[in-house]
């Protein structure tokens, strides 16, 4: 009887926990009885997993969540990001610029023009400064 006794209380001290209190009636009487209102198992901590930060008790979630954020930050955010700027369209015209620059020498070609017009502003609207208001101003050409 006192093996039995023994023996129930361990196995309740060890699977059985109630509100984080351990009720364990010890008494001469004939039939031993224990009241319990709510039965929790107490699950078997696993040594060797450390949590990826998403879920601390349930290993299965956290290492689904853990694998999809890697998945998602990896596979999407920088190969599919390196895509992205790799064919964006230029937004500074550079390419344009020179595309345009190559086709007005083309035509400038073409119809036997200068390729560079030394009159692009014409002389009229340009003023410069006279000899005594340069002074002794060097003049470096």
């Amino acid at each position: 009887m006192g093996s039995q006794v023994l023996l129930s209380r361990v196995l309740v001290r060890r699977f059985i926990n109630i509100n984080n209190k351990r009720l364990v009636s010890v008494s001469s009487k004939k039939n031993d009885t224990v009241a319990v209102d709510e039965c929790k198992t107490v699950p078997k901590p696993n040594k060797n997993w450390i949590s990826f930060g998403y879920y601390d008790k349930d290993k299965s979630k956290d290492r689904f969540y853990g694998h999809m954020s890697f998945f998602t930050c990896v596979t999407l955010a920088l190969t599919l990001g390196t895509f992205y700027f790799a064919y964006v369209p230029d937004h500074t015209y550079k390419d344009w610029a020179q595309r345009e620059a190559y086709i007005e020498l083309a035509r400038r070609e073409k119809n036997g023009l200068p390729l560079i017009d030394p009159n692009l502003i014409s002389v009229d609207k340009i003023q410069l400064p006279s000899d005594e208001e340069l002074g002794e101003t060097e003049i470096i050409i």
